[in-house]
């Protein structure tokens, strides 16, 4: 092992030690994945069989019921070995990311260590370090389509810049986390996509017109990235030839065709300032170790500081181009073409703009604040070499305090950390067991394991986001269950179950919706849990009254009757206001009576 190797495993080991905190944390608390992430655990699990998934988690691509898929299934295929591995557990899929996330380490700090040695290799360890702690536990260890390519999207911005530095082989790198994020989100399309567009016009038009890049083995290191690329891509290329129509043909329509005005220059201008409000996220990193999110859950603020951060950055890019640095020069140009695609990008939105829709921009911040630092460093050794030696002293150690800091404090946050959605997952784990029992009796219409059960839901507050979680729950236990035609997409084709083929039809009714099916003849109730306590409930009580008394007096009165029936749509409403929205936020948390029945096959459509 090399010293440099040496380096950059040791400093993958102090980044990543607060995700391996964080595993720790969450196996000591059951999860039971709902809505995104149980279908996530669906297609991994199908990973490998005649159904191995060929395209992504659903998107807000299309209509219900067609609509389409994220591009690619790159993430489950990386997850499936840990899951397989390790008992095909919920865990095992967080474990998954971890890997995932820590591959991605390992390789942003190889590229530094190849551009700038032990130095450059520390100073990106500090770099992802403050990133990670900025995104926090539970982002980097859900496998949330959102949330999976934050880390590998460093990665690509390294690779991009690492290539125009004359190394060729870190084209290879760029492919391998640039398909992982294309295909994971569909934000990335573009900016990856522009980013491999870019940098394949500068190798052509640097060789051809301009001084030939010297980079030994371009042609092989081309020819094998091609080649992966092509791999890589061949699962939604098959899709594409399979089905009619193919998904990306619906993703094309997509971005010809959009379903709503998007939001627009102007707006994305502010968006992308917001984003670069350092002074923001400043303050949210005195207090929080996961400071990305807290500060996109409350998006706006002054542009000032993201204008002033942008001629800060302007000037940054002057000295290193009068300086000749050209590693330096070099990363401001991958940045520069960033920003002008994270512009577009933005430009593109359209509807509600859902913080995770622009999450990757963080480190986009992040990137451009370590060359603004850089460059002024290289100032001061330039302009003032006596206070040179002084200033990297102050430098090393500033960083190594930084480096140390982020990590203790992201560790000591992720001792507390909890699993994504806990309050769905402690209620849907309450009733699975019991539900599984009671048909392995043959409780009802039931058959035990050799029936085929038709799952169905009726959900007051999280549109069903439990009545997925079911589904994965039971055919964990080895159940054969399916949905009805009409979710196909999100819970898989192979899934789809006629209820004249069913044995028995298993409902998950949440809210007002108990009393309903509890009067159903036929109906066994196997399952109920209230998953609040006798103050809860009456802070829940106190909240619905206030909530529906406001949107009275705000002339919505077309929402109160949603309050008990369909929660979350009042809560995203455009008409209700912050305030009100704060307070449906909390009483979302609170949650909601949950019961499970094994009825009939066929009692929903009667």
């Amino acid at each position: 092992m090399t010293v440099r190797t040496r380096w950059v495993v040791l400093l993958t080991g102090v980044v990543c030690l607060p995700l391996v905190v964080a595993l720790v944390a969450l196996a000591r608390t059951h999860w039971s994945p709902v809505l995104d992430l149980a279908m996530t655990e669906l297609r991994v699990r199908d990973v490998g069989t005649w159904h191995t998934p060929l395209i992504g988690l659903p998107g807000r691509v299309g209509n219900f019921p067609d609509q389409g898929s994220h591009p690619g299934p790159l993430s489950f295929y990386l997850l499936a070995p840990t899951y397989r591995l390790f008992g095909s557990t919920a865990w095992s899929m967080e474990l998954g990311t971890v890997i995932i996330h820590t591959a991605a380490v390992a390789a942003a700090l190889s590229l530094a260590a190849r551009r700038g040695g032990r130095r450059g290799c520390i100073a990106v360890a500090v770099l992802l370090s403050v990133i990670m702690r900025g995104y926090g536990g539970n982002v980097l260890t859900q496998p949330w389509n959102p949330y999976l390519p934050v880390i590998p999207w460093i990665v690509v911005l390294l690779a991009v810049w690492s290539v125009l530095e004359g190394d060729a082989a870190a084209l290879v790198v760029f492919v391998a986390a640039g398909s992982l994020c294309a295909q994971t989100h569909l934000p990335y399309i573009g900016l990856v996509g522009g980013l491999g567009g870019l940098l394949v016009m500068w190798l052509v038009l640097r060789q051809r017109i301009g001084t030939p890049v010297s980079m030994p083995g371009l042609r092989r290191w081309s020819i094998t990235a091609g080649v992966l690329g092509v791999l890589l891509w061949l699962p939604p290329v098959a899709d594409q030839l399979r089905r009619t129509p193919g998904n990306l043909s619906m993703l094309s329509d997509y971005f010809r065709n959009p379903p709503e005005e998007s939001i627009g220059f102007r707006h994305a201008a502010r968006l992308l300032l917001e984003h670069l409000n350092v002074v923001r996220v400043a303050s949210a990193a005195v207090q929080h170790s996961d400071y990305f999110k807290t500060v996109s859950f409350s998006p706006g603020g002054s542009l000032i500081p993201g204008v002033l951060v942008v001629l800060l950055w302007v000037a940054s890019v002057v000295v290193a181009w009068r300086l000749g640095v050209r590693s330096l020069v070099h990363l401001h140009a991958v940045i520069g073409a960033t920003l002008l695609l994270e512009w577009v990008a933005m430009a593109r939105i359209f509807g509600k703009v859902w913080y995770y829709l622009t999450f990757w921009a963080w480190g986009v911040l992040m990137l451009m604040l370590f060359a603004i630092c850089w460059s002024a460093a290289v100032a001061v050794r330039r302009w003032s070499p006596a206070r040179s030696g002084g200033i990297q002293r102050i430098g090393a150690m500033s960083g190594v305090a930084l480096l140390s800091a982020s990590t203790l404090a992201f560790s000591w946050s992720a001792l507390s950390l909890k699993p994504p959605e806990n309050q769905l997952s402690r209620t849907l784990g309450a009733v699975v067991g019991p539900t599984a029992n009671a048909l392995a009796a043959g409780t009802g219409a039931a058959d035990g394991k050799a029936g085929t059960y038709l799952i169905t839901w009726t959900d007051v507050a999280f549109f069903g986001s439990q009545g997925y979680g079911l589904v994965s729950e039971l055919e964990r236990r080895g159940f054969t269950v399916g949905v009805a035609n009409a979710w196909r997409v999100p819970v898989t084709q192979q899934r789809v179950l006629r209820a004249a083929d069913s044995t028995a039809e298993v409902h998950l009714a949440t809210g007002k919706f108990i009393d309903e099916w509890r009067a159903k003849p036929g109906v066994v109730e196997v399952a109920f849990v209230e998953p609040r306590n006798s103050e809860q409930l009456a802070l829940y009580n106190t909240l619905r009254d206030s909530v529906i008394s406001e949107l009275r007096s705000l002339g919505l009165g077309d929402l109160v009757d949603e309050v008990d029936s369909n929660l979350f749509s009042v809560q995203l409403d455009p008409r209700v206001p912050p305030s009100l929205q704060a307070r449906i936020d909390r009483m979302l948390l609170l949650g909601q009576p949950t019961a499970v029945f094994i009825a009939p096959a066929g009692t929903s459509e009667s």
